[in-house]
């Protein structure tokens, strides 16, 4: 499953570089990525289209992986960063440094991580103050999510006019003009966190089984699931800085690759390939559809990804009347 999830990455990857309103060959686009390309060659690929696809790639891992993490912690295919409200503390973070404090990329990234981590803290406070309740993880969690969209509302309301259409259009979620800085921050995110991640996912199959289990098998239950939370919060607040709220990746990637794999575990790292995938797929699907119109790949995956949700809704309710 993996090697189909690559080549599947291969093959976006050489559509979205070598198609659009500039078309190349394969052998022009390969010769501007080592550097032999003409110059206009290079300019598309190395300026326009590589960048555009890193961030796409590594913002879907990370939403990816942390989706897997947080679903694994709560036994719930709903435990999710977009549900449960991480995306949104980010995305309140984000928003007061837009519109309060109007920060840079380096100061909205600093927003987002607090944010993200701050309401990590408070739903962890309040869900996991009598041991391991995945149950009430989610559901505090979509309380507090609704919480923080309103105060998102309520930020834009009080922004300038400019302020406001940045913060609303920020909010979608979009790979649009996104450079080498957004590439470059999501390569960073990646390499401190994923192999972190790597380490103590390999913990979160006996989390599954219970805290008393976890210990008996020499699991330090809490600090594992801290640990685990935390690369969580910063993957998708990391994600969230980069491109804006991207909605339903973290919810539907991990599902996608269990399935696939035919694997009862977390499997972060199918789950970070399946991430990369839809979003790379999303991405160049709003490029090539809807040309020349620039819809933010947020319209796509929360197209999609309602659907996919509502129909996760109906196996559920159906399991539990089973």
């Amino acid at each position: 499953m993996g090697l189909a999830l690559l080549a599947a990455l291969v093959v976006t990857a050489g559509a979205s570089l070598t198609t659009g309103d500039f078309e190349l060959s394969v052998g022009e686009a390969f010769q501007a990525l080592i550097g032999n390309g003409s110059g206009s060659a290079d300019f598309i690929v190395n300026t326009l289209r590589l960048p555009r696809l890193l961030t796409a790639m590594a913002v879907g891992a990370a939403l990816a992986v942390s989706g897997a993490i947080l679903q694994s912690l709560s036994r719930n295919p709903l435990g999710s960063p977009d549900i449960i409200g991480f995306t949104n503390g980010s995305a309140t973070g984000a928003l007061t440094v837009i519109v309060v404090l109007h920060g840079g990329m380096a100061q909205i990234a600093a927003g987002a991580l607090i944010g993200g981590l701050a309401t990590a803290v408070v739903v962890y406070l309040l869900a996991f103050t009598r041991g391991s309740q995945g149950f009430r993880l989610v559901v505090i969690g979509i309380g507090v999510s609704a919480i923080l969209l309103a105060v998102n509302s309520y930020l834009i309301t009080r922004a300038s006019l400019q302020d406001a259409l940045e913060a609303q259009t920020w909010l979608i979620g979009s790979l649009n003009s996104r450079t080498w800085d957004q590439a470059t921050m999501m390569g960073v995110a990646l390499a401190v966190l994923l192999p972190i991640a790597f380490r103590f996912g390999r913990r979160l199959s006996l989390l599954e089984m219970g805290d008393d289990t976890a210990r008996a098998l020499g699991v330090d239950a809490a600090r594992t699931r801290l640990v685990l939370l935390a690369v969580s919060v910063g993957l998708a607040a990391a994600a969230t800085a980069a491109t804006g709220p991207i909605w339903f990746v973290a919810l539907a990637a991990p599902q996608l690759a269990r399935r696939l794999a035919r694997s009862s575990g977390p499997g972060l790292l199918p789950a970070a390939l399946m991430g990369a995938v839809l979003l790379a797929v999303s991405d160049f699907a709003v490029q090539r559809v809807f040309s020349p119109a620039l819809l933010p790949v947020g319209t796509a995956t929360g197209t999609v990804g309602g659907l996919y949700l509502i129909g996760l809704l109906v196996a559920e309710a159906r399991k539990s009347r089973a």
